[in-house]
């Protein structure tokens, strides 16, 4: 009987009321994922009984966190917070990134989606996906596009993005949203392809056009913008932050953890706190989150492969 109370199953995921459960997050604070990571570590903190806290393990893009997790000691328990730059793309681009995606880590639960935007700045003259598309091929000196890191999803829809449009340009990287926001307001650079969340205050403000999102159907956060299906190309994507746990982690453990997190998502308070943010919650058990990597590796393998990019 004493097995079967919530307490009791709290402790079955692996933490003792001394033992704090940590979230490694391969991001700085106040960006998305870290935004994730400390709403759901606050709420899971309540149903396991025990401390739950955020670790920001930066560098590498993100690479030095899933290096951290893997080599987490049993004793103390941890969680990756990841996105595809880490889990996807980096074990396809860099001979030796330090870990195997699939062989090191076990998928504990999928925690929210997120599109992916292009935008362009105020002073480009154009209102809609194919007058840049036609902007473009008629200036061909200004067919650049930013994006917040070279190698991210953003980059490599970009490339699909061009590819489909039978448009060549030159990918310009930053560190980071803010930084590419910054100049596409500034007119340094012309158009850039970000996560949709990350364009959508300076849209809503009038600084930027947002001119097509790649979610199947339009985003319910700015229902004006069309999906690029909608614009003429047919392509949809997204991206995702996803609990990863240590290979090392007993199953059992793995499984409740899992549990856990899914209750956590679809508690209504989490969901309002993620819409609040501009995030889409999302509450997966770990079949369908493997089902969503697998499906997910088969999408972007050969794109980032036929890329040719290299780091």
């Amino acid at each position: 009987m004493v097995l079967g109370t919530p307490g009791a199953q709290a402790q079955s995921a692996g933490t003792g009321a001394d033992t704090p459960l940590r979230i490694v997050v391969g991001y700085p604070p106040g960006g998305s994922s870290d935004r994730v990571a400390r709403i759901v570590a606050d709420k899971l903190q309540a149903k396991l009984g025990s401390p739950v806290i955020v670790e920001n393990k930066t560098g590498a893009g993100g690479r030095l966190s899933a290096q951290y997790v893997k080599a987490a000691p049993a004793n103390q328990p941890a969680l990756l917070l990841a996105n595809p730059a880490v889990m996807v793309v980096a074990p396809l681009v860099f001979p030796d990134a330090g870990y195997d995606a699939e062989r090191d880590f076990r998928a504990v639960s999928h925690v929210n989606s997120y599109e992916f935007g292009v935008a362009v700045g105020a002073a480009v003259p154009v209102k809609e996906l194919r007058h840049l598309l036609a902007w473009l091929r008629a200036n061909p000196e200004q067919a650049n596009f930013g994006v917040p890191a070279t190698g991210s999803l953003p980059h490599f829809f970009g490339l699909m993005v061009g590819d489909a449009a039978k448009v060549r340009a030159e990918v310009v990287g930053y560190r980071g949203s803010a930084p590419l926001t910054t100049d596409l307001i500034g007119g340094q650079v012309p158009v850039a392809f970000d996560t949709f969340d990350s364009l959508l205050a300076q849209h809503e403000a009038g600084k930027v056009r947002v001119l097509a999102v790649s979610g199947a159907q339009r985003s319910p956060l700015a229902p004006s913008v069309p999906t690029f299906k909608e614009a003429g190309l047919d392509l949809a994507a997204t991206g995702w932050n996803t609990f990863f746990a240590p290979a090392s982690m007993p199953a059992a453990q793995v499984e409740r953890l899992s549990q856990l997190i899914v209750e956590v998502m679809k508690d209504p308070d989490t969901r309002r706190k993620f819409e609040a943010a501009k995030m889409e919650p999302v509450a997966a058990t770990r079949a369908q989150t493997e089902a969503m990597l697998k499906a997910y590796r088969a999408q972007w393998a050969p794109v980032v492969q036929r890329s040719g990019f290299k780091p």
